[in-house]
């Protein structure tokens, strides 16, 4: 009996080497197959690889070189794959192959390869939204590039036509949002895409007030403001509001909380010509010119002085 038993272990012993040896083996045949361009069937290999060294207690250096090259390799030949599929014009055929990439790379923690893949998922989704934006159907843009923003948000120019198809759709609290926040992103690297964001934020903002002042639907600009993220906007449009309501104390009461919301010269001008207007209009004469000397950027410069100077001149 004792004979038999140690028998068993050696054979035991014997297994566990050959799998042991196998890996690295098995690890080289990957390599060569993914060099190849025989993507499916390095990855099986290296799926061995890595279901094997399970049964690894204590890897050797060739052996971890092995289990930790598959994890790598896995990710590139799905990248390749999503590739050559890019290529050949087989765009669901790319973002599944991207997406596997992006998955295998989060599940061996390599972030760098998972924003990668991630990041060429959008690319190829841009791509297929392109034509339906370019024909005008926003509909079928709107459907794609929520998908491609979904994977990779920081594609601006993807974003951008994603806000820009829903405000094109009547879906103005959904582009704003994705606005205020290409707006929030990192300036050093997005200038060009906050600035463009933020005109598209100005522009549907002015004609969303313009439709609701047309229907002296003020208490509706107001609703609106409270929905939105950008908390500039939402301040000058709710002065804006109150100031067509003649609600010329509230316009008081909100202009210091509007002013600290300003994150630029031009917001914060803005905010006290609307303080002046609304002085002005209470008779407060001395307040409304202090406020006026405060615009020194944007669109009213112009109308702030020949108020300075209307109000001096009827002082004197």
């Amino acid at each position: 009996m004792k004979k038999l038993f140690m028998t068993v272990v050696a054979l035991m012993g014997a297994t566990m080497l050959f799998a042991q040896e196998d890996i690295v083996t098995t690890f080289q045949q990957g390599l060569a197959n993914a060099k190849a361009g025989n993507y499916t069937e390095a990855i099986e290999q290296f799926n061995s690889v890595i279901d094997a060294s399970w049964d690894i207690a204590e890897p050797d250096a060739n052996q971890l070189k092995a289990i930790q090259g598959s994890k790598k390799f896995i990710v590139t030949c799905y990248n390749k794959m999503g590739v050559a599929a890019v290529n050949a014009k087989d765009y669901e055929a790319a973002i599944a192959n991207f997406q596997q990439a992006a998955d295998y790379a989060l599940l061996y923690e390599d972030m760098a390869a998972h924003n990668k893949n991630n990041s060429m998922i959008g690319q190829v989704y841009e791509v297929q939204g392109a034509s339906a934006f370019n024909s005008e159907d926003y509909a079928t843009a709107i459907t794609v590039f929520e998908k491609g923003y979904a994977a990779d948000p920081r594609n601006t120019s993807m974003a951008l036509n994603l806000a820009e198809s829903y405000f094109r759709s009547d879906r103005y609290q959904d582009g704003m949002s994705i606005c205020a926040k290409i707006a929030t992103m990192n300036p050093d690297k997005f200038a060009e895409a906050i600035a463009e964001a933020q005109a598209k934020m100005d522009m549907y903002t002015n004609n969303e007030v313009a439709k609701l002042q047309m229907a002296n639907d003020y208490d509706g600009i107001i609703a609106m403001a409270e929905q939105l993220e950008d908390a500039a906007i939402a301040a000058k449009i709710t002065m804006q509001a109150y100031y067509g309501k003649k609600d010329f104390n509230k316009m008081i009461e909100l202009s210091t909380a509007a002013l600290e919301a300003q994150t630029t010269d031009e917001g914060r001008s803005d905010i006290n010509y609307l303080l002046g207007v609304a002085y002005n209009e209470k008779g407060q004469f001395d307040q409304a010119i202090a406020a006026m000397k405060n615009v020194t950027a944007g669109n009213n410069v112009a109308n702030a002085a020949a108020v300075i100077e209307a109000l001096t001149a009827q002082q004197k």
